[in-house]
């Protein structure tokens, strides 16, 4: 009998970030992955709803305004396809009544930007972790 030194690894979380500045997803998709998540990014929801595979994600990083709809409505749209993991509402624009309406429609974490990128780590960190993440 011949043992294996292979080591079988967990899957990598994967993150579905939706992002419509070209910047800000771009650096989102090259931290994230650097700190070993698996990344699907669009540049709006309705690219985002369109792809099954987005199903599939375990974390949701999502912009409030997009061109094409908004952050809250794409939660929305992945909780009536029976998706069920954690949600981080990301925005330049945040207003009292926005975070009301994120913190009603499941958002886990809700952070105005910029951000630092370690705020964005620790708190997708903790969201997996299934630990409600430091709010700023």
């Amino acid at each position: 009998m011949t043992q294996s030194n292979e080591r079988v690894h967990p899957p990598k979380p994967s993150v579905l970030v939706v992002e419509d500045d070209n910047a800000v997803r771009r650096s989102l998709q090259l931290l994230l992955r650097s700190r070993g998540y698996d990344v699907r990014a669009y540049p709006t929801a309705k690219l985002a709803m369109g792809d099954p595979q987005s199903l599939a994600t375990d974390c949701l990083i999502a912009d409030l305004i997009m061109p094409d709809g908004d952050g809250i409505a794409l939660l929305h749209h992945l909780r009536a396809h029976d998706w069920s993991g954690p949600a981080m509402l990301i925005s330049g624009y945040l207003t009292p009544e926005a975070e009301t309406r994120a913190h009603d429609a499941g958002f886990t974490a809700i952070f105005k930007k910029p951000l630092p990128e370690t705020v964005i780590v620790s708190a997708l960190e903790r969201m997996m972790d299934g630990k409600a993440p430091s709010q700023s």
